[in-house]
């Protein structure tokens, strides 16, 4: 219950006229960033080949239509305006192509041998290697290579229709534009060949390549380097025979060129010792550029496209790495919940394990209560039936549905009512601190209920004098629905699970409001409860951790708590949650600094709670994120397959909490379905949270429906072990004299 103020609903908006719905902005911001993450997913998936990609081969068909002059003719073939005609490189003249470029790695030092030896080349670029590396391709035109299109995706064209065969060019012009500024007439078809290859299937395309204004250019010597046939091989099968022309088919990416890159340094100065030169194509054929510069808008729109290429692989890279370190930090917290959590049972389940000398001494409970009227009176009869004497202080945050006039009306011993102006939880607690009587105090929400054990076995801890705080088992009453269900789950496993795990690291984040229990002397060195943030109890937790206090957790004292019945009830909590946490580790931030026992949880428990609680649940969305796109575009099978070793990996993390917490496993059938849906709420909730830090925003506390559905606690799930209810006497006392 941080401040509440209350808030009146916004105007009708214009007098007369209806309300404008708007999106609100906790779901425009989170809506927002998930499109953009999507489609930035989406382009890197086409400019990888992963989406909309064909990669159908066609096996040979007939020659019958192709005309026999083009099948007998030269490697570069004009079809422009109506023409059949073939064009061959003259004596003397080598013509290196090098094909599906450019690559990172190949390219550049393809590029560099062919400086060394003053030789130029045509390079046929597809779109999606031009789109991710526009140097590469500026680099070519800067040194006087020609560059020609081999499509976007490299599809076989022959199995595509008209309107895919020019959205094939115009992207991978458009890349071309983006990447170097020009626009280019020269053309090679994917899979192609000799002009002799030219059959019925692919001739129909070449006429159309023409119809479009391009050169269609092939080979007649192929080094077949793709084949990794060795340097030899490679520079016996490129050299021409008889001094004759020729166009050269290398490729200076799709593998490992470095053979390539070898027979290319021999290869060009023992043929220009035989008097070859290498030329461009439209150098050796006498032919006008085949390079035209393309300004204004076409130009503009070029590099808008290579920008948002190269912003997509710049976030995709973002990504991948997020979710390296997200799988890294999922393992590595189930791997220390799981090994922590046995240890921390082990310590204190073992025979004759005691905190220290037995706590007998009442204690004062402390109820702050705001519109509590559902609720009250199941909490106030709880605590009655407590096995350790106690003191009931409720303290009525200036309710207005009755709250403090049921809890007078039932008139019991030791249960006293302070009523005070609604100023908030930390307020109404720190209200009842003035007011108690004994020196150690539980506090607890208005919905909450206590077993008769729990105060005794929250406060046993405190007979180690170096113990200032205790959280409880805190568990969900309502779980007979399917949210309750969802939520029981994250409350065993998520949540006292974590705890243990953090005891016994000694740098335990939080005392749950439900179900905790303070020194009070360890209090007032603090200040008591703080309102500095909207998550008091962890405020205060990580306070007491910096001044030297032991926090620990008492698995036996449980409380039932109602949980969120509505997704929009839900959601106001877990933003308040997340945002107060993120508001006390930034409050607590120097203890990263600082020596002593606040440097000590500084440099332990600030980085596992940032680590564990904000940060990783901020990228664990990326594993949702990348199981959609490998499932619709990936390897479907692998990409099914590591998400449920996710899956597998929690739920043995969950059936062991739930064993360790002695509950029925029944509802871990709903694990699979939280996993899909409750947790991408969470994801968003996390997210708005981080949008409200940044962006400076504050957060009002919103006071959560009750129904009244935890009406009694239930019983002890199982043995309560060495410290339960049959290791100490059950004492009588209510804050006054036994009845």
């Amino acid at each position: 219950m941080a401040n509440r103020t209350r808030r009146h609903g916004a105007g009708s908006g214009a007098r007369g006229g209806s309300r404008r719905r708007r999106l609100p902005l906790r779901l425009l911001l989170p809506v927002s960033v998930l499109v953009v993450l999507v489609a930035m997913l989406m382009l890197r998936g086409y400019v990888h080949s992963e989406i909309l990609a064909d990669h159908r081969i066609r096996p040979p068909a007939p020659t019958g239509t192709v005309p026999q002059k083009i099948l007998d003719g030269g490697p570069v073939i004009d079809t422009r305006a109506g023409r059949t005609e073939t064009m061959s490189v003259p004596d003397h003249h080598l013509v290196l192509t090098f094909d599906d470029g450019p690559d990172p790695t190949w390219t550049p030092r393809v590029l560099d041998v062919l400086k060394e030896h003053d030789a130029h080349a045509v390079f046929f670029v597809t779109g999606t290697m031009a789109s991710r590396y526009p140097d590469l391709v500026r680099r070519m035109v800067d040194e006087g290579h020609e560059v020609g299109l081999h499509t976007f995706n490299h599809p076989d064209l022959s199995y595509q229709s008209t309107s895919r065969i020019d959205r094939e060019l115009a992207q991978n012009q458009l890349a071309l534009t983006g990447a170097a500024g020009i626009r280019t007439s020269l053309f090679r078809p994917p899979y192609s060949s000799f002009a002799d290859a030219m059959d019925d299937a692919s001739w129909p395309v070449t006429r159309y390549i023409g119809s479009r204004g391009y050169l269609t250019v092939v080979n007649n010597t192929d080094s077949e380097d793709w084949k990794k046939p060795g340097v030899d091989e490679i520079i016996r099968r490129a050299t021409p025979q008889g001094g004759k022309g020729a166009i050269v088919l290398m490729h200076d990416s799709g593998g490992d060129r470095h053979q390539t890159v070898q027979a290319l340094d021999r290869f060009l100065p023992d043929l220009q010792k035989q008097g070859y030169e290498f030329d461009n194509l439209t150098e050796a054929l006498d032919l006008p550029s085949a390079h035209t510069p393309v300004t204004g808008t076409d130009l503009w729109t070029g590099k808008a496209w290579t920008f948002l290429v190269q912003a997509s692989e710049r976030v995709t890279d973002v990504l991948v790495v997020g979710l390296a370190v997200i799988g890294f930090l999922v393992i590595g917290r189930f791997g220390l919940m799981l090994l922590l959590s046995a240890v921390h049972a082990r310590r204190v389940r073992r025979k004759g394990f005691a905190w220290g000398p037995p706590v007998t001494e009442p204690v004062s409970v402390l109820v702050p209560a705001y519109n509590e009227a559902k609720c009250i009176e199941n909490t106030v009869r709880s605590l009655m039936t407590s096995d350790h004497p106690i003191e009931i202080l409720v303290i009525d945050d200036g309710s207005t549905d009755g709250t403090a006039r049921i809890v007078e009306a039932m008139g019991l011993p030791g249960v006293r009512v302070i009523r005070q102006l609604n100023a908030g939880k930390p307020a109404a607690l720190n209200r009842g601190l003035a007011n108690a009587r004994y020196d150690i105090v539980v506090m607890m929400d208005g919905d909450t209920v206590f077993e008769p054990s729990t105060v005794r076995e929250l406060v046993q801890p405190f007979g180690d004098p170096r113990v200032g705080a205790v959280a409880g088992n805190a568990k969900v009453g309502n779980k007979d629905t399917l949210i309750g269900a969802w939520q029981h789950i994250e409350y065993v496993m998520g949540f006292n699970l974590d705890r243990r795990m953090y005891d016994v690291l000694g740098c335990m984040p939080t005392i749950p409001g439900a179900v905790g229990a303070f020194r009070r002397s360890a209090l007032e060195r603090v200040g008591g409860m703080s309102d500095d943030t909207l998550a008091e109890d962890t405020d205060v937790t990580m306070a007491l951790h910096r001044d030297g206090w032991k926090v620990v957790y008492a698995e036996n004292a449980r409380a039932w708590t109602e949980a969120p019945e509505s997704v929009q009830q839900l959601w106001s909590q877990r933003y308040r949650w997340s945002y107060g946490t993120m508001q006390a580790i930034w409050k607590h931030r120097r203890a990263l600094v600082e020596r002593g026992p606040s440097g000590r949880f500084g440099r332990v428990g600030l980085p596992f709670v940032s680590l564990f609680m904000v940060v990783a649940p901020l990228l664990a969305p990326l594993i949702d994120i990348f199981l959609l796109y490998g499932i619709v575009f990936g390897p479907a099978g692998k990409t099914i397959t590591a998400w449920f070793g996710v899956l597998a990996l929690q739920a043995v993390c969950a059936a062991y909490a739930f064993r360790l917490d002695r509950e029925h496993t029944s509802h871990l059938i709903s694990l699979p379905l939280q996993q899909i849906l409750y947790r991408q709420l969470m994801y968003v909730v996390l997210l708005q949270s981080w949008i409200t830090a940044l962006t400076g925003g504050r957060l009002r506390w919103q006071k959560l429906r009750r129904h009244g559905g935890v009406s009694a606690p239930p019983g002890p799930p199982g043995p309560s072990g060495p410290s339960g209810p049959s290791a100490r006497p059950a004492p009588a006392l209510h804050g006054g004299p036994a009845r």
